[in-house]
């Protein structure tokens, strides 16, 4: 099942690009929460913390128990999955993130990572592996999120491959993409052809000098035996 993991928020009171950017230069990240028929909240959280907790599991499937401070705790910490993580196209930084509150037996669409074990006979043989798909759509209980959906592939031959319908899949849990769809295969190797004509020019490359060479070594033959 999903790991479960905790991270601390704080309520966010200024909006605007001006106040993200003297927030990050805070070491804060501006995030959002939202769902379960709540208002949208404007949150803050701790950027070396979130680094921590993206290190540490993987945010596909991960239940994030989110404590609000600064706000009523009555109820506790609010059950989230992160539902998106914006970052800097070059930079090293989170720039935003939106968590989507969840509340127990709900039922959620969900990517879950494919993991595949092992290594196939095929590819000591000299195959390739593909793998075709990375994740998996699934709906489940909250409750029942998989973890993963990992794969065995040490038995795979040449040409064999493995589907979405091969997957194990948990109980109340249902996929949503083509059962028939290939989720990874082991290719033959593929040889590349050298054209003749490449070959012929690389039999005996041309060296520059020869001739010239050549002549000098004549030479020198011919004062050697002048000497002798």
């Amino acid at each position: 099942m999903a790991e479960n993991a905790t991270l601390k928020a704080a309520v966010r009171t200024e909006t605007g690009k001006s106040a993200a950017r003297r927030m990050r230069r805070a070491g804060r990240i501006p995030a959002v929460v939202y769902g379960s028929g709540e208002e949208t909240r404007s949150l803050s959280l701790d950027a070396h913390e979130f680094e921590l907790l993206v290190k540490r599991y993987s945010l596909d499937t991960t239940l994030v128990d989110l404590t609000i401070e600064g706000a009523d705790s009555k109820g506790g910490p609010l059950r989230t999955l992160i539902a998106e993580v914006q970052a800097h196209p070059y930079k090293p930084q989170v720039l935003h993130v939106d968590f989507q509150q969840i509340r127990a037996g709900e039922q959620v669409s969900i990517q879950v990572p494919v993991r595949l074990l092992g290594t196939p006979a095929g590819v000591r043989a000299g195959g390739v592996l593909q793998q075709v798909l990375h994740d998996v759509e699934v709906e489940c209980a909250v409750e029942e999120i998989p973890e993963a959906f990992e794969i065995d592939i040490d038995a795979l031959e040449i040409g064999d491959s493995v589907h979405v319908s091969d997957l194990v899949v948990p109980e109340g849990a249902e996929i949503l993409i083509d059962q028939t769809r290939t989720v990874c295969t082991v290719a033959p190797p593929t040889i590349l052809e050298v054209p003749e004509e490449a070959e012929e020019e690389a039999v005996e490359p041309e060296l520059v000098g020869d001739e010239e060479a050549e002549a000098a070594a004549e030479a020198a033959e011919g004062e050697a035996a002048e000497e002798e």
